[in-house]
């Protein structure tokens, strides 16, 4: 019993956490209760976040940037045919400075999130919160998002990760990161009010020998909902029930100046959306501006389909690559029965044997190899010496860069190759050549695996040349790459 105790506390870690600080194995006397408990802890920001601007503040700067470079452009545009060259004189380090704040808001919160990860007690929390991140991934390849991805998390992700679904679904999909990254600010309905002033405009240019422009409605958020946040690829859904949520949240937008005002960061543009009642998955729902699309997500929210994507997409992060149909089933019908409370969903999981199992476990992604490297050797996370974030991209999975909608993949097989387990044994040396002088590297082992810290590896360990050498064949073997 003391045995299975032990393993269990060291998953609860390790495999449920982001990996385990000196000490900290030792102190998880009742696994399963210790990670139940976090889940009612998981309100207050971390500490690190405070001060940070959040999401309407970055929306100000992003506003304030393009509404300079437009006026740069026209001070150049103005000069060119001979207008003084005071103006663009003038103009041109306001637009330094505003890309500047831009530039240093974000390099504060990936510091933030760094600081977070390195030193939490409630790595469970923080690994549901990036979990999350991922399922509704917003990639900072499209320059437009870039303001917005890390934000939506802080501000949308952890406020609504342990609530409703149906709640976090709204939130997400409405926060001008989604907004902008699947193209939804740019969706017109055809029937609109916007679109029949823009036909009457296109009909006079044609009469006088113009061509009209391409325009109207965006599918991409509608089908990423579905496909990917929501019901999943397989679930039975169809072209047109796409096209029919499509035009339901046609004018769910962001402000775009001054006069949307900024106290929050969605605006609803009637004059854009379409108009009339829609039809999805067999149901009819009335025309009511932006509630016809969020009445239509709630409902989505609730689906077995939906609660069976996410029951497997929780047990794989969490358990295994092919996780235990049972232990999926469990745990959807406890999301269902509740009405699509997540709380109640991780219960599920972590209260079931299947999740405990000896055979369960996951392979750190690039990222949770850096977080556990840097808890179990106390390096610190602050931005001033390890370079973690382009460590990070260096081995294949940038901080908010999957360049998909669907996320950095979440099994073995993408993370494990020649190239990116020598990358990885090139962070181990970099990160051990950091480790606080007089550290024990045999205790940093016995500290961070606990008893899945096989015999083998403790005497390669032991056996090093130097405790820097010593810490980074730790950092490097085989068993720090599982969570286990």
């Amino acid at each position: 019993m003391a045995s299975n105790q032990s393993s269990d506390a060291a998953s609860a870690v390790n495999r449920f956490g982001l990996g385990a600080r000196p000490g900290e194995i030792e102190r998880m006397h009742a696994p399963r209760e210790a990670l139940a408990a976090q889940l009612k802890q998981s309100g207050p920001m971390p500490t690190p976040f405070n001060g940070l601007p959040g999401s309407s503040d970055m929306l100000r700067l992003q506003m304030q940037y393009l509404l300079q470079r437009r006026e740069f452009k026209q001070s150049r545009k103005d000069q060119s045919v001979g207008a003084p060259a005071e103006g663009v004189k003038q103009r041109d380090p306001q637009l330094r400075q505003i890309r500047s704040e831009l530039k240093q808001a974000l390099t504060a919160d990936d510091g933030a999130r760094w600081a977070v990860a390195a030193t939490t007690d409630s790595g469970f929390v923080e690994r549901i919160v990036r979990f999350w991140s991922n399922h509704f991934a917003v990639s900072v390849d499209k320059k437009q998002a870039l303001p917005f991805a890390s934000v939506m998390e802080r501000d949308v992700i952890r406020e609504h990760a342990f609530g409703n679904f149906r709640d976090l679904l709204v939130a997400v999909e409405s926060h001008p990161a989604m907004l902008v990254y699947l193209d939804n600010v740019r969706s017109i309905g055809p029937d609109s009010q916007f679109a029949s002033r823009r036909a009457n405009n296109r009909r006079k240019v044609n009469a006088a020998g113009g061509m009209p422009r391409n325009s109207g409605l965006n599918e991409n958020l509608a089908r990423e909902i579905m496909e990917l946040h929501t019901l999943g690829v397989d679930d039975a859904y169809t072209q047109a029930d796409v096209v029919e949520f499509a035009r339901a949240i046609t004018g769910w937008s962001m402000p775009r100046n001054n006069a949307d005002g900024v106290d929050g960061w969605f605006v609803f543009r009637p004059q854009i959306h379409q108009p009339g009642a829609r039809k999805v998955l067999g149901k009819t729902y009335a025309e009511g501006g932006v509630e016809q699309g969020r009445a239509i997500m709630a409902d989505l929210a609730i689906n077995p389909g939906t609660a069976k994507h996410l029951a497997f997409k929780l047990a794989r992060h969490f358990v295994a690559d092919q996780p235990p149909p049972s232990l999926v089933q469990r745990m959807a019908k406890r999301y269902l029965d509740s009405g699509g409370n997540l709380t109640a969903l991780y219960t599920a999981m972590i209260g079931s044997d299947e999740a405990w199992s000896p055979n369960a476990r996951k392979f750190r992604t690039p990222e949770d190899f850096l977080i556990a490297s840097v808890r179990a050797t106390s390096v610190p996370a602050d931005g001033k010496g390890l370079k973690l974030s382009m460590m990070q991209t260096g081995m294949g999975q940038p901080p908010f860069g999957s360049r998909s909608p669907a996320g950095f993949p979440d099994i073995a097989n993408a993370w494990i190759g020649p190239d990116p387990i020598l990358k990885r044994i090139q962070a181990a040396n970099l990160i051990a050549a950091r480790t606080p002088r007089g550290s024990d590297p045999n205790a940093i082992a016995s500290a961070a695996l606990g008893v899945h810290l096989r015999a083998s590896t403790a005497q390669a360990v032991d056996r090093a040349d130097s405790p820097q050498q010593a810490t980074a064949v730790l950092l490097a073997s085989p068993d720090f790459q599982w969570r286990i």
